[in-house]
C-alpha cells in the first residue's frame, strides 16, 4: 500500500502559494505558469486557504468581478482539508471523492510538506495495480525473476 510521502518523493514537494492580498489575476498567472489547478494561500508559514480554478470560475466570473480587482482572500476556500504524509493513497482517494475536492495539502510534523492532486493519487493507484498484475502474471506463467521493482 503506497503512502502519500511516496507520491511526494516522486513528484516533488514544491509548494506554489500566494497571500490573501494577492490579486486573483496574479494567482491565475502562477497557476498557468506552473500548470497547476490550485494554489495554497499562506500568511507567513500559516496555511489560511486554497484557491482553485473552480473558485475562480464560480466566485469571480459568475459574479461579474474582475480578476485584477479581486483579492485571493475574497474567493479562497478557507475550509482546508489535508492529509498526513504517512496516510495511504486509498485514504486520500476516499476523502477526495467524498468531499469532491481535487487538491490536498500534505502535513508532516505539523508543517506543510507538499500538495497532491487527484491526478497524482489516480496515477499512483494505477501504477500500484499494474505492478500487482505484473507480479501475478509472472507467478502464473512461472517466470520467477527473483528480483522486484
Amino acid at each position: 500500500m503506497k503512502l502519500v510521502c511516496q507520491i511526494l518523493d516522486v513528484k516533488g514537494r514544491d509548494i506554489w502559494s500566494v497571500t490573501p492580498d494577492s490579486s486573483v489575476y496574479d494567482a491565475l498567472k502562477l497557476m498557468a505558469r506552473n500548470n497547476i489547478g490550485a494554489v495554497l494561500v499562506m500568511e507567513g508559514d500559516k496555511l489560511v486557504g486554497i484557491m482553485s480554478e473552480r473558485d475562480y470560475a464560480r466566485k469571480v466570473i459568475l459574479h461579474g468581478k474582475f480578476s485584477k480587482d479581486t483579492s485571493v482572500g475574497e474567493i479562497m476556500s478557507t475550509r482546508i482539508l489535508y492529509v498526513r504524509s504517512d496516510q495511504s493513497i486509498e485514504d486520500c482517494m476516499a476523502l477526495m471523492v467524498d468531499k469532491r475536492i481535487r487538491h490536498l495539502p500534505v502535513m508532516k510534523d505539523e508543517k506543510l510538506d507538499g500538495v497532491i492532486s487527484v491526478g497524482d493519487v489516480v496515477n499512483a493507484i494505477i501504477k500500484e495495480k499494474e505492478y500487482i498484475i505484473e507480479q501475478l502474471e509472472h507467478y502464473i506463467t512461472g517466470h520467477h525473476s527473483g528480483h522486484s521493482k
